[in-house]
């Protein structure tokens, strides 16, 4: 939204005061916007990365479990040197 279009939605007191640029309403109320914005996008990549965290740890347990098992279940072969 423009700022026209924005001033234009306003009473006609409240238009008068913002073309007087009474107070910078408009510019105030646009950095809010876009820092609630930058919060919610900060917000979704926070969660994306728990996400990917979450994954990661059952993965590692599961690489984990994988590796207990294989050394477990490996023996070595017979000493074939002879004295």
């Amino acid at each position: 939204m423009s700022r026209s279009e924005w001033v234009s939605t306003l009473p006609p007191w409240r238009r008068l005061l913002a073309m007087l640029n009474w107070r910078p309403v408009y510019d105030i109320e646009q950095e809010e916007l876009a820092c609630e914005k930058q919060i919610k996008q900060i917000e979704n990549e926070i969660d994306q990365l728990k996400q990917d965290n979450a994954r990661l740890a059952v993965l590692n347990s599961k690489m984990d479990a994988l590796l207990r098992r294989d050394e477990s279940s490996f023996q070595l072969p017979p000493s074939t040197r002879s004295n």
